[in-house]
């Protein structure tokens, strides 16, 4: 059934080439390319991911199974979905093993903003030797014009953006950005693609930042302007913000959640492509980074979290910092 809904929209299709079997691929399988892979993997459909080694490809595998042990306790999948997934996910250090799928998704997780990208343009041009001339090559970096790497492409019209934004198995949306050669093809078999696998699209046109992260930045750094002129305390501006607007998260909560290492990198890029101070990443935010205060993953950011993930209120205010 999957390949029936997805075979019309093949980039071949037009000189009567078809895709035989829906498979996708990911290049970096930290924790949002092994998201990925389980959210397609979910859908009935073969992932297979590339890593730099053995040892990452099994810390990957380990962890997708952790993953699905915690959304068995808490949301009620069974252990029979679980072998079902696993099953069709696998590993390898070769990008040979992405050879017969229909979209490759870039997923590495870089330490900071570089300019140029040029780990990213590797990754595509690596994609491109190994896939047929069928297979979309996308990418899901938040603060990278796509445009930038598709120029290293011998076929640039067969790259998108796709944006899964966190916490991919929960959220319903995927943002796709597409640069002025992506054609129309790759963006309709994106759009089915997405839909296969539970997820609304929102097209995007050539921004770096997509919607969400260009918002989401601006909205911390203003959080963190008020904290620092003493305006509020945090949990008061969250609470403010998730009552006053009905969001999910606060400001402060939010940075926590995505990381602020992370958060910082987004800023980075964003600033440098705009210049817009409204991106540049507060000075508040760089020096809890330096601290090592990065949020939840750690245990401390804006808040203090217990090793279950609950969160409270420090008993000192964190602009301090500021100062």
């Amino acid at each position: 059934m999957i390949e029936e809904k997805l075979d019309d929209y093949a980039l071949g299709k037009s000189s009567g080439q078809k895709i035989k079997k829906i498979k996708a691929g990911i290049v970096g399988c930290g924790s949002m390319g092994q998201e990925i892979a389980i959210l397609i993997a979910k859908a009935g459909i073969e992932v297979s991911f590339v890593e730099v080694s053995e040892e990452k490809i099994q810390e990957s595998l380990k962890s997708i199974e952790k993953t699905i042990d915690n959304i068995i306790e808490r949301w009620g999948m069974t252990s029979g979905d679980k072998r079902s997934i696993m099953s069709r996910i696998s590993g390898s250090t070769n990008y040979d093993i992405l050879s017969d799928c229909s979209i490759a998704i870039e997923a590495i997780n870089t330490k900071k903003w570089v300019p140029n990208q040029p780990v990213r343009k590797e990754v595509f041009k690596n994609i491109e030797q190994a896939v047929s001339n069928d297979c979309i090559i996308a990418s899901n970096a938040s603060t990278v014009v796509i445009s930038d790497l598709s120029v290293v492409l011998d076929n640039p019209t067969r790259a998108i953006g796709v944006h899964f934004i966190a916490p991919t198995l929960k959220t319903e949306i995927i943002e796709i950005n597409r640069c002025r050669n992506t054609s129309k093809a790759t963006v309709e078999f994106t759009k089915k693609f997405a839909a296969t696998i539970g997820k609304d699209v929102v097209e995007i046109m050539g921004s770096p930042g997509n919607i969400s992260t260009r918002i989401i930045v601006a909205m911390i750094n203003e959080a963190c302007t008020l904290l620092m002129e003493g305006v509020a305390e945090v949990a008061d501006i969250d609470t403010t913000m998730m009552q006053g607007y009905g969001l999910q998260f606060g400001p402060f909560a939010l940075a926590d959640r995505i990381g602020l290492d992370k958060l910082t990198k987004w800023m980075e890029g964003l600033y440098n492509e705009y210049g817009d101070v409204k991106y540049k990443t507060s000075p508040l935010i760089r020096r809890m980074v330096r601290a090592g205060m990065l949020g939840q993953k750690v245990g401390e950011g804006f808040y203090m979290y217990k090793p279950d993930g609950t969160r409270y209120s420090k008993t000192g205010p964190v602009r301090t910092l500021g100062h």
